[in-house]
């Protein structure tokens, strides 16, 4: 006489509860990774907003101020840019004696601290607001020898894209890498070309936006050209497409002017040479190397202002933006800070200069600025070897858990596919019985 059961034994129910448990522990497990960051929106303007007070920044200073509007399109797609050009002392200092600088920011759409400098570098140099406690007024001789134009948002459609939550986004409105759009060495890809990153487009100079930046090469000529990025904190030279920097005397002097500033500014802890050699990879169709090449201006370079390199890959915002008050304040004072060295030395430096300038930042660094900065570096260093070290802890931890997850799992499906046939077995001899 065969037996059945109306109700399953309790230790095959236990078992697969038990399973269930732990496949939910380790699906669990697999998540550990960091969330994903939003754009602080307490700290940082919207596209429109940084763009509407740079527009009312012009209307108050128009003495020293002006900006155009540039427009251009191709094939469907159209792109506007805002051009800002500082200017002072223009009855005063002829502009054909001035060293034309040219800052570009917001050339990649997920990297919206650079803009941010871009708005308060132009309050800086017009209505004069203070970095911590800095007096601007020694500055204002090397201003009269100057000539800058400003793009504070290369890419603003881009821009928009990320605004709308695709956070890790760098291309322009059509799936374009910006940086790679240009015409040396285009199209080339490397083994670990991705081109969700790395789009060169259609064909060089097929994007508006980098037409718009081919034309402002031509026209302004630059002595100085500064493509502001984010990702790490570096201060780059061509090349990009090679781990070289270009050869002879021009190759010098701009490696000169950056080790100067590193040195004064940075304490010697940024990155200092060609961005093919020191990011360890070749980008190829970059702003930096057609500028030196083919439009032959004296000193392009690359700045990457800010990189947090513990932020997950996944958590873009994070990676590129500083998320806190305290370190968004200080990179924006640092950065700004930069360029107003980086335009002392630029005239220091540069062959044909009118101005002795040497000198005339001493008393435009604060008394103890550097010591300040430097222990801030020293404290933020010691905090990191402190967090490196609990971080790579806590990957540790994760991986033994993983594994213990897993292993105590195929435990119990072994256990649990043993009494199965135990159970089976039994019912077979009772069947037989």
């Amino acid at each position: 006489m065969a037996l059945t059961s109306a109700h399953p034994a309790p230790p095959l129910l236990v078992c697969r509860l038990l399973a269930l448990a732990l496949t939910l522990a380790l699906a669990s497990a697999r998540k550990i990774p960091a969330s994903i960051t939003p754009i602080s929106r307490d700290l940082y303007h919207s596209s429109d907003s940084i763009l509407g007070e740079i527009k009312a920044l012009v209307a108050r200073n128009s003495d020293s101020l002006t900006m155009d509007t540039v427009r251009a399109s191709n094939k469907g797609y159209s792109a506007e840019m805002f051009v800002v050009t500082f200017n002072h002392a223009k009855e005063t200092v002829e502009d054909g004696s001035k060293i034309k600088i040219m800052l570009s920011f917001g050339q990649h759409g997920r990297e919206l601290i650079t803009s941010e400098v871009a708005l308060s570098l132009l309050y800086i140099l017009t209505e004069k607001r203070r970095i911590a406690g800095v007096d601007l007024s020694s500055f204002e001789k090397i201003l009269e020898h100057l000539v800058i134009k400003v793009v504070p948002m290369e890419n603003f459609n881009g821009r928009k894209r990320v605004e709308a939550g695709e956070l890790c986004d760098r291309r322009n409105g059509r799936g374009v890498d910006l940086n790679r759009n240009w015409s040396v060495d285009w199209g080339k890809k490397e083994k670990d070309y991705n081109p969700f990153e790395e789009d060169p487009g259609t064909a060089p100079f097929s994007e508006p936006e980098a037409q718009i930046m081919q034309e402002l090469s031509k026209s302004f000529k630059p002595h100085i050209w500064v493509n502001v990025h984010s990702g790490m904190e570096a201060l780059f030279m061509p090349y990009d497409h090679k781990n070289t920097t270009p050869d002879g005397a021009p190759s010098q002097l701009m490696r000169s002017l950056l080790e100067n500033l590193n040195r004064r500014h940075f304490q010697d802890s940024c990155l200092v040479g060609s961005g093919g050699g020191a990011v360890g990879y070749l980008a190829h169709g970059t702003t930096t190397d057609y500028l030196y090449d083919i439009a032959k201006v004296p000193m392009p370079f690359t700045f990457e202002i800010y990189g947090d390199e513990k932020a997950s890959t996944d958590d873009c915002f994070k990676m590129f933006n500083p998320v806190e008050k305290t370190t968004f304040d200080r990179v924006i004072n640092k950065w700004c800070m930069a360029f107003l060295i980086l335009f002392e030395e630029g005239l220091r430096i540069l062959p044909g200069s009118q101005v002795a300038s040497q000198g005339a930042l001493d008393n435009w660094v604060p008394m103890g600025g550097e010591i300040l900065e430097r222990n801030a570096d020293e404290k933020s260093g010691n905090e990191n070897r402190q967090l490196e070290g609990l971080d790579l802890g806590m990957q540790e931890l994760k991986t033994y858990f993983r594994l213990f997850i897993i292993s105590t799992f195929l435990l119990m499906f072994m256990f649990c596919s043993r009494i199965s046939k135990n159970r089976n077995r039994e019912s077979d001899e009772q069947s037989i019985a």
